[in-house]
């Protein structure tokens, strides 16, 4: 696949709707074949390549990153945890797997109350959706628990060690993970990946 075809937009969008849900890459592949790109081109396509390969590794390398600079601050812990659940909801399959795992336990203890969780019917006109898909969480749209998740995330980092560590702490793992994607030679499965993603094929 030409990675140098693809936009920023599409890699966001693809990754927005990709299944987050497979494991990471085996660690032994994860730091391997470290190599100089040759040109600014092949650094931007190895670089969309490896953020969308090792996805998965880099979201939890971020995080434990952040946990650990702040591992004898339990309340960061749990904003660290917080800030990573509201950027997972952002990815549609996990925003509809948790909920479907929330309403499921909910449905054990209250069955008329996860009746209530279900996502709203959408009118569909000619067999199709009058209106464009919104993505719901126990019945609520998703932008409700981003909005909550981070708020509450907010709030603890800030009386737990002060935001201006928190932003240290994730420019480190950002920095990280450039200079990951930069010099991880993409292997033949990530150049042959198809992906998931409205706009992104090989």
């Amino acid at each position: 696949m030409d990675w140098t075809n693809v936009t920023t937009e599409d890699l966001i969008e693809a990754l927005r709707e990709v299944d987050w849900s497979s494991p990471p890459r085996p660690v032994a592949e994860f730091f391997s074949r470290f190599t100089i790109p040759r040109s600014y081109s092949k650094w931007n396509s190895r670089l969309k390549c490896n953020f969308y390969y090792y996805r998965t590794n880099y979201f939890i390398m971020i995080v434990f990153i952040l946990g650990l600079g702040f591992i004898r601050k339990p309340l960061s812990i749990v904003a660290d945890l917080l800030t990573a659940l509201s950027i997972a909801f952002l990815n549609d399959s996990f925003a509809g797997t948790f909920s479907e795992k929330v309403t499921r336990i909910v449905r054990q203890f209250s069955p008329h109350f996860a009746a209530k969780m279900r996502p709203p019917l959408m009118p569909v006109i000619r067999g199709r959706p009058s209106v464009k898909r919104t993505v719901h969480i126990c019945g609520r749209p998703r932008w409700v628990f981003v909005l909550l998740s981070s708020a509450v995330s907010f709030i603890l980092w800030f009386v737990s060690c002060g935001l201006l560590s928190v932003l240290w702490a994730f420019a480190i793992g950002l920095l990280v993970t450039l200079i990951h994607a930069s010099f991880r030679t993409p292997n033949l499965k990530a150049l042959g990946f198809k992906t998931h993603g409205p706009h992104l094929w090989g």
